[in-house]
């Protein structure tokens, strides 16, 4: 067990290093803070809602990991695949889960650094008023689950081809479904021609209801258990992609 943490530590530190070693790292981040001031305090309306919270921050956290977690995940694998590495990535003394766990811990955390930065958000708030932080944080922990979520779709996207469009594109249309399917826009369409199993079959695969109560501030194991469940399923069938591949 000691060995197999060692080896992932090593692989995530030197896929956390790559991504500060280029200035693409520079530009998500800067990008990723200037969309989430725009969405909080201009389309939010922050400042006109007279409200000591951050709900205005969090509420646009889904919409706008949609195109930045994938495309922030999307060459973890493609891009093994495309310059010929995935091979000898598969032949070192590590087992593909190692590897996969590396790779998705060290997108993971470069994600949360970026979250990380959006500190200016919280002083702002807790200036202006006296927020609950207990609901700040649980939000906080949410939106990093909810990434976490997004990248692993993007990893099993991204090892499913060599073509790191295809897998932004990919990973892109199955995280709007996760999104569409329990909005309530969504559901109310689909109560009038589905029925009502179905349509609750099709809710339970949304992230809405489950990142809202964090939004709430309540930290639900239910919750925390279908953001795990669909990390491990996505993780389990990019390692199930990459057993194929090294039997090809």
């Amino acid at each position: 067990m000691a060995e197999s943490l060692r080896n992932i530590w090593t692989i995530a530190k030197r896929e956390l290093v790559g991504y500060f070693n280029s200035p693409v790292a520079y530009v998500f981040i800067v990008i990723f803070l200037l969309m989430n001031g725009f969405f909080t305090f201009m389309l939010g309306s922050y400042f006109q809602r007279g409200e000591a919270n951050l709900n205005a921050f969090f509420m646009w956290h889904p919409w706008l990991y949609l195109f930045l977690v994938p495309a922030a995940g999307m060459r973890l694998w493609s891009e093994e695949r495309r310059v010929g590495t995935l091979e000898l990535l598969l032949t070192m003394p590590i087992s593909a889960w190692q590897a996969i766990l590396a790779k998705f811990v060290a997108c993971w955390l470069f994600l949360g650094i970026a979250l990380f930065l959006t500190f200016p958000v919280v002083i702002t708030t807790m200036y202006l008023g006296s927020p609950d932080l207990g609901s700040i944080v649980s939000g906080y922990v949410g939106s990093f689950l909810l990434a976490g979520a997004y990248l692993a779709v993007t990893v099993m996207t991204s090892a499913m081809t060599r073509n790191q469009v295809i897998a932004f594109i990919l990973s892109v249309v199955i995280c709007f479904f996760l999104i569409l399917a329990g909005w309530e826009p969504v559901t109310d369409l689909m109560v009038r021609w589905a029925p009502e199993w179905a349509v609750n079959l099709v809710s339970s695969f949304s992230v809405m209801p489950h990142f809202a109560e964090f939004q709430r501030g309540m930290v639900d194991l239910r919750d925390l258990l279908f953001f795990g469940t669909v990390i491990a399923f996505c993780l389990f069938a990019t390692s199930v992609v990459l057993r194929s591949l090294r039997a090809a």
